[in-house]
This record gives structure tokens, C-alpha cells and sequence, in this order.
């Protein structure tokens, strides 16, 4: 079989720090192709990952441009995505295209025939109502949670193939035998995250808090200083640097509660896995909570509030803790350490290991050819 898989025009694959989709993108692909499936990336030219074909349309990343006004950015998508279907009438070699680009990805394939389709959602569905209230029918959807799929609007949901849980790589690497007394909250600084909560009660509790990821593409403290500093940067009344700024701040004191910036890679392995626990106060209903399986999978227990996908991901009182209020959540985190890191890891194993995603999909993949088979003569 052959698959293009469509991660967007927005980050490389893998990202070199935060980037929910280019990081399902690159857990995925490796266990596809060591199951003999040929993949065909659609992303930016700069990324990494090994894959059989790359194709793009730019060079690099188009994320920071998505802080631009709508009517300077609203092309990037779309000239990506017609690379992708000019790519797909060049050819009859495709079998089925994976895509994970947002709207624009079944929009444009839906119009164009060819190849059966799996979309994935990874968003939350109530975002764009009415594209998703008139999903295209002749695209096959999968979600990436139950809670996700439970919401989404009826003819959307009743169409899906099911949910599959998203993954994470198992590291190898030498990670600290010992772990400190900080806890983490790892993920893009805005006010569905509720950093600002963590904060609150890890100020309260006198607990050290170290917050990482990035604010509005800003990576490093230094950067977003240079928009902090400046009411005429275009980004100075962006939502999540308002919110930084006015609700997360304050509370930064650069020793019980920090912010580091974006941390990837071996860095974030290691912040994670040194950490008692990674903290989840989520403010919205999270789809897919790939920071959730990563803690996971490196010995940490989440402990959040029983929103979203948190109760489908955390075994409570097993391998992790979920509160239903602020005050309930400070609790259970003085209470981290009843939980075994270990079978946090076991769990990890089990449920969230690129092996199990990848085996979901080829298994989803193998449904949708079969509901399109290929026309005599190709597409």
C-alpha cells in the first residue's frame, strides 16, 4: 500500500518543539513504513522525517505567519493543498491519502476525486459548525477520542469510523534516575492550558512550577519580551500574549514558578521525566491530549481536571488523578506520589505505543479502500 499523508503547510515533520499534528504525523509514519506501507509526505521541504516522497510547496514552516490578518494568510493552505491535489492527478500509484489538514485538506480533496480519503480530526469539531454540520460524505472521518467524537454535530459522528488514541515514542534514551520536586505543565501558553491555574495553586501550596512551551510562536522568554515591550508589535493584543502576560506573569517569581519557553527534544524528555508530575487544568475539552500520553510514557503521572479526553487517557488513582474543581486538583497533586511511575510507563506501553496507533490505522485504512475500491482504468 501506498499512503500520502497530508500534515499541512505549518511546521516540519518532526517539529522542532511544540506541534501537536507534525508530532502524531512523525510517531505514525515510522511504524507505517516498518509495516511495509510506502508513505508519501505532504509537508514542508525542510523536514526530516524518512519517508519514501516529500512534496511541498515552501521551504519552511508557515506557522508564524498564521499571526498575520486573514486576509495575508488565508492562501497558504490552499497553494499548499494544491500541490497535493496537482500531485495526486499526476499519478495513479496512490491508494489511499491520510490527511490531517485542517478543513482546507477535505474541502479541496472531496471536490477533487481520486484516491479514497481518511481525514482525522484532531480539533474540536464545534469550531467550524457549519463546514462540519455538511462534512463531505464521500470523505471517511476518524476521530482522535470518544469525548471528541461525542461532540461533534450527529451526521459527522454517526459517519465516523471510531477514535483512535494518539501516540508517542517510547524513549531509550538515559533519562535521571532521580526525579525533583517541581511539577510541569507542558504545552502552548494560552488560556484553554489554564497555566494561570497551576500557578495559583502551586504558589498556594508553595510548590515549584516550571511552565514550558511556547507564547504565540514566541519560543524563549527573550523573544516574547521584544513584543511585550512594544504595543505596536502585531502581536502585542494577541490572545495568548494578553494572557500570559495579564493572568500567567504574575506569578512568575523565577524560582517557585518559572517559565522556560519551548522545550523539545531531549530537554523535554528530561524536564518531564525529573518532574513528581505533569499538571493538566485544562479550561476547554480536550480532543486528543497528546501532552497526557507523553507524561505517560515517560513515568510521570498526569493529574488534571475530568475534562475532554483526560478520563478515556488517566486511570484514576492508577495512573494518574482527576479533579472536577481547582480546589479538588490541589489535593490530589500533594498526593503524587502514591501513584507508581511505573505502571504509568506500563500503561504507556500498552495503550499509547506508535505500534498501536499504526496498527488502528492500517486496520482503518484497509476499511476505507474497501468501502472505495479502485475504478477499472485508476481515478
Amino acid at each position: 500500500m501506498k499512503v500520502l499523508v497530508n500534515a499541512g503547510p505549518w511546521l516540519t515533520v518532526p517539529p522542532p518543539g511544540y506541534g501537536g499534528i507534525e508530532n502524531v504525523v512523525a510517531t505514525l509514519v515510522p511504524s507505517l513504513r516498518a509495516r511495509g506501507v510506502r508513505v508519501v509526505l505532504a509537508s514542508v521541504a525542510s523536514s526530516t522525517l524518512e519517508v519514501d516522497e516529500l512534496i511541498s510547496t515552501y521551504e519552511d514552516g508557515q506557522f508564524t505567519e498564521l499571526q498575520k490578518p486573514y486576509n495575508q494568510v488565508m492562501g497558504i493552505a490552499h497553494a499548499h493543498q494544491a500541490r497535493v491535489a496537482a500531485e495526486l492527478r499526476a499519478r495513479d500509484d496512490i491508494d489511499l491519502v491520510h490527511d490531517h489538514l485542517e478543513v482546507v485538506g477535505p474541502a479541496v480533496l472531496s471536490a477533487l476525486g481520486g484516491p479514497p480519503v481518511l481525514h482525522t480530526l484532531h480539533w474540536d469539531l464545534r469550531k467550524h459548525a457549519a463546514f462540519y454540520e455538511a462534512f463531505p460524505p464521500s470523505i471517511a472521518v476518524n476521530g482522535v477520542s470518544e469525548s471528541q467524537l461525542a461532540r461533534a454535530p450527529e451526521a459527522l459522528r454517526l459517519a465516523s469510523l471510531g477514535a483512535v488514541h494518539l501516540a508517542t515514542p517510547l524513549t531509550d534514551r538515559d533519562l535521571p534516575a532521580e526525579r525533583g520536586e517541581h511539577l510541569v505543565v507542558m504545552g502552548r501558553i494560552c488560556g484553554l492550558k489554564g497555566q494561570h491555574v497551576a500557578a495559583r495553586i502551586c504558589q498556594k501550596l508553595g510548590l515549584p512550577l516550571v511552565l514550558a512551551g511556547p507564547v504565540s510562536g514566541r519560543n524563549t522568554p527573550a523573544e516574547l519580551d521584544v513584543v511585550a515591550q512594544n504595543p505596536y508589535h502585531p502581536l502585542y493584543g494577541h490572545p495568548d500574549v494578553r494572557y500570559h502576560l495579564d493572568q500567567v506573569s504574575p506569578y512568575l517569581d523565577g524560582d517557585l514558578v518559572r517559565w522556560v519557553g519551548a522545550v523539545g527534544g531531549q530537554a523535554r524528555d528530561h524536564l518531564y521525566a525529573s518532574s513528581r508530575a505533569a499538571l493538566f487544568p485544562i479550561q476547554w475539552d480536550e480532543p486528543g491530549g497528546t501532552a497526557v500520553v507523553e507524561a505517560l510514557a515517560l513515568g510521570v503521572p498526569p493529574v488534571g481536571l475530568r475534562r475532554g479526553c483526560l478520563p478515556e487517557i488517566i486511570d484514576h488513582g492508577r495512573t494518574g488523578f482527576l479533579a472536577d474543581t481547582e480546589e479538588e486538583l490541589a489535593e490530589w497533586v500533594l498526593r503524587v506520589d502514591e501513584l507508581d511511575r511505573d505502571e504509568c510507563r506500563r500503561e504507556a506501553r500498552r495503550r499509547f505505543a506508535p505500534s498501536v496507533m499504526a496498527d488502528r490505522y492500517l486496520s482503518l485504512y484497509e476499511t476505507v479502500t474497501r468501502m472505495r475500491r479502485r475504478p477499472p482504468g485508476g481515478w
